[in-house]
């Protein structure tokens, strides 16, 4: 079997047809290809070099993934083993190579793309999961302060999930605490993973231990968001930790983590919602996300409110302050009926 960097070379001399094939719903546009995401939405956020030294690097400027040609097979793929990847990328250059497609002046395409469904790739990584109970990833929740996040159906653990180093292309596995990632529908469009140290000390040693996979604009982790069960008030948020915090002292409210910025600004609002809390972060990203979303919920008849922790964010109050203090800090902040229905008296 070749190695990774083998296979990303191979994948190189053939970038542009890699991209069609894989990322079919992009353009070609001088000497990028730009497209929605790794799992082949239409947009321009991620962009992948063609030509040059850096043939198949790409970077996707809304998640900060990035990587090369072999990474963008295994995410549009949501392929967890090695060999599956090597699998894929076999027969992918097995195909004939068709010719660069032309485009007319204006960069539009020849021909329309053929859109590709996101959702079986992240779903076939969510159903080699198991329930988060008892697991390293729930005692990973608990270290942080959060005791009750097994009974969240978004989240699940993966005992072994594979992971590439983007610099050496080493392959390895780690456990993984998984989150499903939904539609308003509720179905699974992507997943987030975390991937842990094996001897529970936290988050594994690696460049990166969070990513995320599959189709995330528009949609979030949800908790207690039920399709049947009309949502009146609701808080949103960028990290998976910061809700569950939220989560673990405002018992009842649903919540949805959309893990980035950018995709907290993008978020679908659900109908009927009528009061938003907004959990803060204090980096410019964030502030941008907070105005977007505000200006989107007031444009659909939403009052948004900004919840704001006393420290870095909510997790580093719920772990240094307690949850009596983040609670009382939370008490002032929501509605008086809010406050009410969902905070323990």
């Amino acid at each position: 079997m070749l190695s990774a960097s083998e296979l990303a070379g191979r994948l190189a001399q053939h970038a542009e047809a890699v991209c069609r094939h894989y990322l079919s719903a992009g353009r070609r546009a001088g000497n990028y290809w730009i497209v929605g995401d790794v799992a082949n939405n239409v947009g321009r956020s991620l962009y992948v070099q063609l030509t040059g030294p850096r043939t198949g690097k790409w970077t996707d400027a809304a998640t900060g993934q990035h990587g090369d040609l072999l990474d963008l097979v295994r995410e549009s793929g949501g392929l967890i083993d090695f060999r599956d990847v090597a699998d894929e990328v076999g027969h992918f250059l097995s195909l004939p190579q068709p010719e660069p497609m032309s485009f007319s002046r204006d960069g539009a395409r020849d021909h329309p793309p053929v859109a590709r469904p996101a959702a079986e790739r992240a779903r076939r990584l969510f159903r080699k999961t198991e329930p988060l109970l008892g697991t390293l990833a729930d005692h990973y929740l608990r270290q942080r302060g959060i005791l009750r996040a097994s009974g969240h159906v978004a989240l699940r653990y993966h005992p072994s999930c594979y992971y590439r180093d983007l610099v050496t292309g080493r392959m390895t596995s780690y456990p993984a605490l998984i989150a499903a990632v939904t539609d308003g529908a509720g179905t699974i469009t992507g997943v987030h993973r975390t991937w842990l140290d094996a001897e529970g000390d936290g988050k594994a040693k690696v460049e990166d231990p969070r990513r995320a996979l599959g189709g995330l604009l528009g949609n979030a982790v949800r908790f207690r968001m039920s399709v049947d069960i009309p949502i009146r008030v609701m808080a949103a948020g960028e990290g998976l930790e910061t809700m569950l915090s939220l989560s673990h002292v405002i018992a009842g409210m649903p919540m949805a983590a959309a893990l980035t910025a950018n995709h907290l600004a993008a978020f679908r609002l659900p109908p009927g919602c009528r009061r938003l809390y907004i959990a803060a972060d204090a980096d410019a990203a964030g502030r941008h996300a907070i105005e977007g979303l505000s200006r989107r919920a007031q444009s659909l008849g939403i009052l948004p409110l900004v919840l704001s922790p006393e420290l870095g964010d909510f997790n580093d109050d719920l772990r240094r302050l307690g949850p009596d203090r983040l609670t009382a800090s939370l008490r002032a902040q929501l509605a008086p009926e809010d406050a009410i229905a969902f905070l323990p008296a």
